[in-house]
């Protein structure tokens, strides 16, 4: 048995992390003959979490790596797309779609899910709290609230979403970028004082680490603030806030009063941040009160998932479906000046934008081609800026 509770690459890739009813269809399938019927499957959301309006889709390079080497075609939007779980005529939107035998795919079925579902939460998590926070600072604290096998993924759809950076090592080195932190409590609480330990940060922390002191370990925020600015001068780029709930009160105005008193003594280059239970409903008092940075954990890293299933529409080219789905193959238009989606079926011609009249394009793209990656995967940077020239055209 393996000493951590973890599934690996390999059995993920192989199906062994499928639902048993789906070893069940594809025995049944092949003692029938029924291996070789051809199915169209589509991806959609039921709905979205929390009264969101819009999701951001991630998670859709793990699922072409997961199909890879199976005789299947999958088409989806590309990864970083907001869409909504319904068009302009409450039509379902697919944002993924799976052609192929069955039997060739049914055992994915259910890690192709779990890769969509749980990524694409937490990417638009942080595409909210990204656009609450306009230009502040927002690194991915989350990943010690999760399974630290999961940390990567969590990373990277923090990142894709809007996040600037994000604190574990792993993580980091999946989107291509220099891990991110600051201090802990235990380094003041071993060197004594909040002082001592910026003083031991700058002496021996590689130099391009901004000096960023956490100041609520022993005394008040303010009184650390000013200790540690005080220690460093003009070295110290920050102070961070991690006061626990039991002692925060007002934060906004504990910030307040950090800013006023660093400000009056000539400290106005100290940057404020934040973190600890930070929610987004909070976000905009707390930048109003002159917060620029956030440290953001388990609201991001515990994100509620989006709520994707997967489901047949089409059995050897003719529409077919459960009852609570639209049969047939479709294609999801987009707008390119309002982001409006109208889904219509396949064939039909290329439509005008019911908003504004505006011009459309198809979004669903090839990404398997007869088990063949379509073409090159993007890089975390790439679809994180896609998600940024999205995030300006919408609202929450």
């Amino acid at each position: 048995m393996p000493r951590l509770h973890i599934a690996s690459e390999k059995e993920i890739l192989d199906g062994k992390t499928t639902d048993i009813y789906f070893v069940r269809t594809k025995k049944i399938l092949k003692k029938e003959g029924l291996d070789r019927k051809h199915t169209l499957a589509e991806v959609t959301a039921s709905d979205l979490p929390e009264g969101w309006k819009w999701a951001v889709l991630c998670g859709v390079e793990e699922v072409a790596r997961l199909f890879e080497g199976h005789p299947v075609n999958v088409y989806s939007l590309p990864e970083g797309t907001i869409f909504q779980a319904f068009d302009s005529r409450r039509i379902r939107t697919p944002v993924m779609v799976v052609e192929g035998a069955y039997y060739d795919y049914c055992l994915l079925e259910t890690p192709m899910l779990g890769f969509l579902c749980q990524a694409s939460g937490i990417a638009t998590k942080a595409a909210r709290i990204r656009k609450l926070a306009g230009k502040s600072l927002l690194v991915s604290f989350g990943i010690r609230r999760m399974h630290p096998a999961i940390a990567p993924m969590i990373d990277r759809a923090a990142y894709i979403g809007g996040f600037d950076a994000v604190s574990c090592l792993v993580g980091a080195r999946l989107i291509g970028e220099k891990p991110t932190g600051t201090m802990p409590h235990a380094l003041v609480i071993l060197l004594g004082d909040v002082a001592s330990a910026v003083k031991a940060f700058d002496k021996i922390v590689e130099p391009e680490a901004p000096r960023i002191a956490l100041v609520d370990t022993l005394l008040d925020e303010k009184v650390e603030a000013l200790k540690a600015a005080e220690a460093l001068g003009r070295r110290l780029s920050g102070v961070r806030l991690d006061t626990p709930a039991s002692r925060r009160g007002n934060f906004a105005e504990i910030v307040r009063e950090v800013r006023w008193e660093l400000d009056l003594r000539g400290y106005s280059h100290v940057k404020i941040f934040v973190s600890g239970g930070v929610r987004e409903d909070r976000i905009p008092e707390l930048v109003e009160a002159g917060v620029e940075g956030f440290g953001v954990g388990t609201s991001l890293s515990n994100a509620p998932t989006v709520d994707f299933a997967l489901d047949i529409v089409e059995v050897e080219g003719k529409p077919l479906s459960k009852r609570g789905k639209l049969a047939g193959r479709k294609n999801l238009w987009r707008c390119s000046k309002c982001m409006a989606d109208l889904v219509l079926p396949a064939g039909e011609r290329k439509p005008s934008c019911p908003r504004c009249g505006g011009r459309m394009r198809s979004m669903l793209k090839p990404l398997i081609v007869q088990g063949k990656l379509a073409g090159k995967l993007p890089k975390p940077s790439e679809i994180r800026r896609y998600v940024l020239s999205q995030l300006e055209k919408i609202e929450i």
